[in-house]
């Protein structure tokens, strides 16, 4: 019996073992199963956010290569602007009707309103009580009625009494509107008139040679000529009757309309919107045909506006108000002179013309290097030649748009505090000197803005500095720093990587005429 008990115990064991073996082995290929689905759902996992991770990169180089190409679209559109000052004019009549101006002598008719319509008259219909019927007569009816009649002809009286009251009170205002209406037609159709004969006088004196209103004409007519927003289009006028000479001095751009920047590249390796300079010899060549361009537009616009014969002769000088970068002084160096007949210029066919060449051929004075502002000699001199300052005394210095560099302090901070109210700041009131608090009212991206504005000289690294520590205290959003002369170099780099913007003159001419509708020029006075 022992021996099989310990033959009984022993197959247990064994069968015990076994078993062990068996869930061992089973919770091995669980744990193998396990870690493979681990591996492969880490595996997924990695391949997914590889995949995202390549799509976002994709993404993001796509929208860098967008940025680059708009800058690169923006420029090329500049440039387009640039190249056609002068074939954008050919198919302008520059004429000028002056009969256009005139007022077409009509007044509308006289409208009396509610006045011209007569107050309903009482009628005795709408008063007259029920006749009594029925019972109600037998029952002394008669006599109630009687009592009512009596009582409606005095309300009826009383209403025609008042009726009539209102009609002679709506007469007296009739009569009174008449007279007004009367006498506001006779005041409006002798302005018109006045206003139709003073067209007429100008348009006489412009035929009969009378220099300030050939000035005054010529003047509407150069006005009249669209260039882009950052061009001067400032310019002064003479007209001499006994020579039929118009003499033009004309402010031409500065060099800084063309873009420095040939094109904008996205470095992958930098992730860098990298900015490829304009050779210099390309931007003295453009800025060498634009300044001849405005020189040949401005005397084509001329004479195709005269044909009444005035001008048998034309007198161009193209300058430039600019400061001059080497020596920090005010400058204004006459970078062409042109003179020409009439009848010279009126053969040449400009839509085929090379803008130089053509000035050339004209023996006009063209600076070599205009963009080093190396002046020529010019064929008359508004302010010193003598030939003509004794028989003539008409000189006009035409522009009404306001000039930012001599504006009152107070005009200019309003102009300001208006254009920024226009962007959409809501403006706080302003602290000494040009400088505000705003609100950028929109929702996640807005917040506090500080702004100040400097003129007079270019912006340096004390007043970017300033402001960038100033927006940094008011714990605000962004800074904005207008300076009407431009910057220095320590300017930008003293708030590079800071939430501070950078608007210069140009940039604010822009501004002005895109939100505020304010055309307006920045002429420096000489020192």
């Amino acid at each position: 019996m022992g021996i099989i008990r310990d033959m009984q115990r022993a197959q247990a064991t064994q069968e015990a073992a076994e078993q062990r073996a068996r869930t061992a082995a089973e919770q091995q290929r669980q744990l193998i199963r396990r870690n493979a689905e681990l591996a492969v759902t880490a595996a997924q996992r990695a391949a997914a956010d590889e995949a995202r991770q390549r799509e976002q990169r994709r993404l993001y180089a796509e929208a860098r290569a967008a940025s680059a190409a708009a800058a690169n679209a923006d420029v090329r559109a500049r440039l387009a602007d640039l190249d056609v000052l002068l074939l954008s004019t050919l198919d302008v009549d520059d004429h000028i009707d002056l009969d256009r101006f005139k007022k077409p002598v009509r007044v509308p008719p006289f409208d009396p309103g509610k006045l011209g319509r007569p107050l309903p008259e009482p009628r005795w219909e709408s008063f007259t009580p029920p006749e009594p019927r029925g019972v109600g007569r037998i029952l002394g009816g008669e006599r109630s009625h009687q009592q009512q009649v009596a009582t409606a002809k005095r309300a009826f009286q009383d209403a025609r009494d008042r009726w009539a009251e209102a009609e002679q009170r709506r007469l007296r205002q009739l009569a009174a509107r008449e007279r007004q209406y009367e006498e506001n037609r006779r005041r409006y159709e002798a302005k018109l008139i006045s206003y139709n004969a003073e067209v007429d006088r100008f348009a006489a004196a412009v035929a009969a040679a009378d220099p300030a209103s050939v000035v005054e004409y010529f003047a509407m007519v150069l006005g009249n000529s669209v260039y882009p927003d950052d061009f001067p289009q400032h310019f002064r006028l003479a007209y001499l009757p006994k020579q039929r000479h118009l003499l033009v001095e004309y402010h031409l751009p500065p060099v800084e309309v063309i873009p420095v920047v040939k094109e904008y590249r996205h470095d992958k390796v930098r992730d860098e919107l990298t900015a490829v300079p304009r050779d210099e010899g390309e931007i003295r060549r453009r800025y060498t045909g634009i300044i001849s361009m405005v020189a040949l537009r401005t005397v084509h616009e001329i004479v195709e506006a005269d044909r009444g014969g005035l001008v048998a002769e034309v007198l161009f000088n193209g300058i430039v108000d600019t400061v001059d970068r080497r020596t920090g002084r005010f400058v204004r160096p006459c970078l062409v002179s042109v003179r020409t007949d009439r009848d010279t210029f009126a053969a040449i066919k400009l839509r085929r013309v090379d803008p130089v060449a053509c000035l050339e051929h004209l023996r006009a004075g063209l600076s070599d290097r205009p963009d080093q502002l190396e002046g020529v000699t010019p064929v008359i001199d508004f302010d010193s030649d003598s030939d003509f300052t004794g028989e003539f005394n008409v000189l006009a210095d035409i522009d009404e748009r306001p000039n930012l560099a001599t504006m009152p302090a107070g005009e200019y901070e309003q102009l300001l505090r208006d254009l920024f109210g226009n962007m959409g700041l809501e403006m706080g009131e302003p602290e000494e000197g040009p400088r505000w608090l705003a609100t950028d009212p929109r929702p996640l991206f807005g917040g506090p803005v500080v702004i100040h504005a400097v003129r007079g000289t270019p912006a340096g690294a004390g007043e970017a500095t300033e402001l960038a520590e100033r927006v940094a205290a008011a714990g605000a959003t962004k800074g904005i720093l207008v300076a009407l002369d431009g910057y220095e170099a320590s300017a930008h780099e003293a708030v590079a990587d800071r939430p501070v913007e950078l608007l210069d003159g140009p940039a604010l001419l822009n501004l002005l005429a895109e939100h505020s509708r304010v055309k307006a020029r920045i002429e420096a006075v000489p020192a």
